[in-house]
């Protein structure tokens, strides 16, 4: 075999998705930090994507604040005033159930007690 061939057949090695890359960080000749064509791809997608996700944030929060504030009609108000009103006084409901529901619980304890 010639040099020129065996030049070549060391330097046509395959990449695959296996094929990794050493990185000499203290410099004593072995690799320190080895990463493979997969990992390095996927870095590089991560990076993308985040890139992709803040321009639209940014796009997104540009647009909403040249958007007129939203009018909150008097109707929508006393509706959701109503409607809170009305919450409390079925809290306030279920809290008398449920006082008079311990008193009677209250109150069998007691007999029950008494018995002894």
């Amino acid at each position: 075999m010639e040099l020129n061939q065996v030049i070549e057949i060391k330097m046509a090695k395959q990449l695959d998705e296996n094929t990794s890359m050493g990185l000499d960080l203290d410099g004593d000749g072995k690799a320190d930090v080895k990463i493979s064509l997969k990992t390095i791809g996927a870095i590089i997608f991560a990076i993308i994507s985040l890139a992709g996700v803040w321009f639209t944030l940014k796009q997104d929060i540009a647009l909403a604040k040249e958007l007129p504030a939203p009018v909150i009609d008097r109707i929508e108000y006393d509706l959701k005033d109503e409607l809170i009103r009305q919450t409390i006084m079925d809290t306030q409901e279920d809290v008398e159930e449920m006082k008079e529901k311990l008193d009677k619980i209250d109150e069998r304890l007691y007999d029950i007690q008494k018995q002894r």
